[in-house]
């Protein structure tokens, strides 16, 4: 491994991040190679995986606090999708040479707020030099009681498609912080929805039992729409015009309508897309209202191939055609 000025890396584990393990007895205050986790038998351990690169999933100019919130959250957000709990993570860090320990130190304390935020606690991990950039790796873990696992696959035809908040917020905060539309209010929004997800961990918790199948939105609404309604063998339609969009989104689209296709397809929204029986509709209206939560109907599951095919139509009933129905990383 290659040496790294200052502290070092049995240094920044001791100084930085053995601090986030909270005492916690399975994770051996990092001093282990191993740790374990402690869950109730009547529960269900859920697990997920998300990995960020500079210069891919984040630009590399945000602090690093930030870098380390939105690290965390996409992994969180997966959790709000399966209604889990978040119990704990595990975080793979390969970093440059040249980075310094005021780095490592202002992630780490990113790390710490968000972990009070939403209440889990580092559990091991590694940290590796890499001449390539800054990569890294969560693993969350989180619990569910059995039984009320909301998979993909489970959607049926007639099923009323929702979603969470608003969509397309992401995908433009990240042509804003590109500075595409230069310097304004409409922009430091999208740009701070953009860097900071909002994983909807309240809501996913109480939508349990009430919903056939969920997701999070995280590659955008229409590629993910897709692969929810292809896992349950369904087809699916939503109207452009039913899709939540904030104040900031709404009025960029307003002046260029080219960019709903971004917003349908960009991703990076972090928002709940889940499908609801007839028959539960009513109590997923107050599992939202409950969350504080704004939710929309955008469309249904239908019969059909089960390709996953997407129908997304305009105000006239046309279909809309996309160039890219979701954001992809090759």
């Amino acid at each position: 491994m290659t040496k790294k000025a200052g502290k070092g890396e049995f240094g920044r584990i001791r100084d930085y991040f053995a601090p986030l393990t909270e005492g916690r007895a399975g994770s051996f205050n990092l001093k282990d190679d191993a740790a374990w986790l402690d869950f109730p038998t009547s529960e269900h351990l859920v697990i997920t995986t998300d990995m960020l690169v500079r210069g891919v999933h984040f630009l590399g100019d945000e602090t690093p606090a930030a870098i380390a919130a939105k690290a965390l959250r996409v992994n969180l957000s997966d959790l709000a999708g399966k209604g889990a709990c978040p119990l704990a993570y595990s975080l793979g860090l390969a970093l440059p040479s040249d980075v310094e320990d005021a780095w490592v130190e202002q992630f780490a304390a990113g790390l710490a707020e968000d972990q009070k935020r939403y209440g889990l606690y580092l559990l091991g991990g590694d940290s590796v030099s890499t001449p390539g950039p800054i990569t890294i790796s969560i693993t969350t873990y989180g619990t569910i009681p059995k039984d009320c696992y909301p998979s993909r696959t489970a959607g049926r035809v007639g099923d009323h498609l929702y979603v969470s908040g608003t969509i397309g917020d992401g995908a433009l905060g990240l042509l804003a912080a590109r500075g595409v539309f230069g310097q304004s209010g409409i922009s430091d929004r999208l740009v701070e929805r953009y860097r900071y997800p909002q994983p909807r961990i309240q809501l996913g918790q109480l939508l349990r039992g009430k919903v056939s199948a969920s997701m999070d939105i995280s590659d955008g609404l229409v590629g993910d729409l897709s692969a929810l309604a292809k896992a349950s063998g369904c087809c699916a339609g939503i109207n452009s015009f039913d899709v939540p969009l904030s104040e900031s989104a709404a009025a960029l689209i307003a002046e260029e309508p080219s960019l709903l296709e971004t917003a349908l397809t960009g991703g990076d929204d972090y928002e709940l897309l889940f499908a609801v029986p007839p028959r539960s509709v009513e109590a997923v209206k107050q599992a939202a209202s409950l969350a504080n939560t704004p939710i929309q109907q955008i469309g249904m599951l239908r019969a059909g191939d089960p390709s996953g095919d997407v129908f997304v139509s305009d105000r006239e009933g046309k279909r809309l055609e996309f160039i890219q129905e979701k954001y992809t990383h090759t």
